[in-house]
């Protein structure tokens, strides 16, 4: 990275383009470019929830999410690139079935809330699924990796479960959503 970053200000996006990790430069309305953005403000999500106390396991386990969504992000950023491993969704889908193992199984639909920490993984969740639509989006018109798309696919399952296993943590229950309830 190096130097790369020595200089923050580079007016070269004032015009309303931007530049992409090959040079190449767009529209910042372009749909590559919306989905940097659903990516990065799903990393910045992550990074509130960090900002809570987290189990440590659960804690490593979305500070390499940060990681993989930096990678996500440079596939993105580079069209044609493709780096984002089937590696990687099975360290998620492990992670996931890891954390649903203690969980009751569900049969009602949950409402996001419960405790601040549960609150934020369902925030980053909805956030999430953002991304991976505007990643399927771009897909329609330009080649992006199956592996990426599947990967924010199992991230918005692996966020779901870590918001009920918070709630649980913190002695909460899941928020159960009751058809009707204010008419």
């Amino acid at each position: 990275m190096g130097h790369r970053l020595s200089k923050i200000t580079t007016r070269t996006g004032d015009s309303g383009q931007t530049g992409l990790g090959d040079g190449s430069r767009v529209g910042k309305d372009s749909p590559r470019v919306a989905t940097l953005g659903d990516i990065d403000e799903l990393n910045s999500a992550i990074g509130v929830l960090l900002a809570e106390p987290v189990p440590e396991t659960m804690r490593t386990v979305l500070e390499g999410v940060q990681h993989d969504l930096f990678d996500l992000g440079g596939d993105v950023s580079i069209p044609g690139r493709a780096t984002v491993s089937e590696g990687q969704v099975r360290r998620l889908e492990s992670s996931l079935e890891e954390l649903n193992a203690s969980l009751p199984p569900l049969k009602e639909f949950i409402l996001p809330g419960g405790t601040r920490a549960a609150g934020l993984a369902h925030l980053a969740r909805t956030v999430c699924r953002r991304a991976e639509r505007s990643l399927v989006a771009l897909a329609s018109s330009e080649k992006v990796s199956d592996e990426a798309r599947i990967y924010l696919n199992r991230l918005s399952d692996l966020l779901f479960v870590l918001g009920r296993a918070l709630n649980r943590g913190g002695g909460r229950g899941d928020v159960l959503w009751q058809q009707g309830k204010h008419r």
